[in-house]
């Protein structure tokens, strides 16, 4: 299972907008993507309630990690995602 660490750089975190596009991209890598706090339990990236749910502000890491074939550049791209806001 791959995995990264990445700070969130949307100035409102990963709320409304941000976490919409971050679910789209996840749900898009066709893997099993999951996300948490680097001290929470991991919830399925690919829903956005449960990205919501989180309540990852700006500045906050989170975890990424994947599972599968070409996980490593999948969370290149949504660790991206989330760094760039």
């Amino acid at each position: 299972m791959a995995e990264r660490r990445v700070s969130v750089a949307a100035p409102e975190g990963l709320h409304a907008r941000p976490a919409a596009l971050f679910v789209k991209a996840a749900a898009d890598s066709g893997l099993a993507v999951t996300i948490s706090r680097p001290d929470g339990n991991a919830v399925d990236a690919r829903s956005i309630l449960s990205v919501l749910s989180l309540d990852v502000r700006h500045g906050e890491e989170v975890v990424l990690a994947a599972d599968g074939p070409d996980a490593d550049d999948a969370l290149i791209r949504l660790a991206t995602l989330l760094a760039t806001g």
